[in-house]
């Protein structure tokens, strides 16, 4: 059923993007590309804690890291079939969800984003804003903030009558706070509201509210141990789906970073993970994927 509209503001590709040359300026390190890299005579007084996450990604939820001004970072997301799915489907390896995706940093603290998920044909686009950063010194920041606004649209063929564009739109909201307490150890929280300009029946909401929250603790200088986790606040949504639960390992290679996780979410942006997740952790219904990216300086700054 259709409610009132209001709309508020793998393996070729793989392969290609392993294969590709280094390109101009690229560093050994994907995180010393991700950050600006600036001649001391422009850094601030204050010292600003770095690297939060390996990443712009930890496993579903994007992180308080953003591409550095002037950096383009193409990312490879992949979820395969439920492992619960037996060996005829291959544990689920016949089955393959993709997401291609590009970032790039405006600036130090503002990055756009744009992507196409398989899954219903989806276009999404994203702004993401580094509002606080963490630091020490005399105006030292406990925690670093960053602030997402991404919308979502399917292109889905549906059967008739065909849906309006309008209402093909799903909006997000986010706030990550983030704090990393050692050179190993980092937590975030996340905040999420979803806008959805359609829902199927009359008792779902439009409007779901989550409280995701994320970790990454570091076990060796190329190796860290991630997980992320959404709780649903009660609700029509909450008693029908379930709540996004990943567990994972970052694998740092020079200027690529893999991440190799198991979630029971098979879309890879917030539109599907926070609202639409069906699958059981516990009873199996757990994909395997993966998340690779690479970073290519395109504007150099010096």
């Amino acid at each position: 059923m259709k409610l009132p509209l209001r709309v508020p503001a793998a393996g070729l590709l793989l392969g290609m993007v392993l294969g590709l040359s280094s390109p101009a300026h690229a560093q050994d390190d994907l995180l010393k590309e991700l950050e600006t890299q600036r001649p001391d005579s422009v850094r601030p007084a204050r010292d600003i804690t770095l690297a939060t996450f390996k990443g712009t990604h930890i496993i579903n939820s994007q992180s308080v890291e953003t591409p550095g001004g002037g950096t383009l970072l193409f990312l490879i997301q992949h979820r395969f079939g439920t492992l619960n799915s037996g060996a005829y489907n291959f544990f689920g390896l016949d089955r393959a969800v993709l997401r291609l995706s590009f970032e790039y940093g405006l600036t130090d603290r503002l990055a756009v984003g744009l992507g196409r998920s398989s899954e219903e044909k989806t276009f999404d686009g994203f702004v993401k804003y580094r509002a606080l950063r963490q630091s020490e010194g005399a105006r030292a920041m406990p925690v670093s903030v960053t602030l997402l606004a991404s919308s979502a649209l399917t292109t889905l063929k549906f059967p008739a009558p065909e849906r309006s564009m309008a209402s093909r739109f799903t909006y997000t909201y986010q706030a990550l706070i983030a704090r990393k307490f050692s050179s190993s150890l980092s937590a975030q929280l996340m905040p999420t509201v979803i806008h959805r300009n359609f829902v199927d029946r009359r008792r779902d909401q439009n409007d779901v509210y989550a409280i995701g929250g994320a970790v990454r603790q570091k076990i060796s200088k190329r190796l860290a141990l991630t997980g992320d986790y959404y709780y649903l606040l009660p609700g029509a949504t909450a008693d029908t789906f379930r709540n996004a639960i990943g567990v994972g390992v970052d694998i740092e290679t020079g200027g690529h970073v893999f991440q190799l996780h198991f979630t029971n979410a098979q879309g890879m942006i917030e539109k599907f993970f926070v609202p639409q997740t069906l699958g059981n952790f516990f009873d199996g219904d757990i994909y395997f994927g993966f998340n690779v990216s690479r970073a290519f300086t395109v504007k150099d700054r010096r």
